[in-house]
């Protein structure tokens, strides 16, 4: 794939790594993918309440740094996505076999999470239905997570570089889209012509797929995983 930025090692190629700042750094950009579906994953399947589920996500992220529980992934097994549900699962029940509640601060080392956005977002869902079945839950939380990460990575490229035209394009064709919302009326209103509005839109379209597939290369177990994830998502084949 043209542009694509150079082969990465997978996640638990750098958690297994022997100098704890790689293994930290893999860590890091583990927690920021995956927290949210684990978040998410255990309010809706599990049903525990925000404040216990804030509790469970920080220390299985801590124990599962401090244990290396995730680097004992094989990938001929399960998606790495499935192994995070699994053994986040796994954490649930063992604490509730203790029956006891964690306490808050209880020794375990915490990053900051914005638990507050977490709970907006499921708050939208609104409570008419119930939620997909945990694999399918968890696998949407993981695109969900994935996509704000590469809009975020995209609106701080666009931006640092004055290229507001181009979000605002993004913005409102793709993130936000008005009722008939069209090339020509975003041209009216954004006084480009439609040439523009079609190539500022390509542009940022692909800095997004970018920014996407470069997250999602540091999230996947192995290279195998990433190629299927990536021909999955984005219908693209990557080497």
């Amino acid at each position: 794939m043209a542009g694509f930025p150079l082969t990465r090692h997978s996640v638990i190629e750098r958690l297994r790594d022997g100098h704890d700042v790689e293994r930290r750094e893999a860590f890091g950009e583990l927690v920021t993918g995956y927290w949210k579906p684990v978040y998410k994953h255990l309010r809706l399947t599990w049903q525990a309440d925000h404040q216990d589920a804030q509790d469970l996500t920080q220390a299985f992220f801590s124990e599962a740094f401090q244990k290396a529980w995730l680097s004992k992934y094989e990938p001929s097994r399960a998606r790495f996505r499935t192994f995070v549900r699994v053994c986040a699962d796994r954490f649930v029940m063992n604490w509730k076999q203790a029956a006891t509640r964690l306490k808050r601060g209880g020794g375990t080392e915490t990053v900051p999470l914005d638990f507050d956005a977490a709970e907006r977002e499921l708050a939208l869902r609104g409570g008419a239905t119930s939620p997909p079945e945990a694999e399918e839950l968890f696998r949407q939380e993981f695109i969900r997570a994935l996509f704000e990460r590469a809009v975020a990575a995209v609106r701080a490229e666009y931006l640092a570089a004055g290229r507001e035209l181009h979000l605002a394009v993004f913005d409102r064709y793709d993130l936000a889209p008005a009722d008939g919302v069209s090339y020509t009326r975003l041209a009216s209103d954004l006084g480009l012509t439609t040439s523009q509005v079609t190539n500022y839109l390509a542009q940022v379209r692909r800095s997004f797929r970018q920014q996407a597939l470069a997250a999602l290369e540091g999230l996947t177990g192995s290279r195998d995983e990433f190629r299927r994830e990536a021909r999955e998502l984005f219908g693209v084949e990557v080497e």
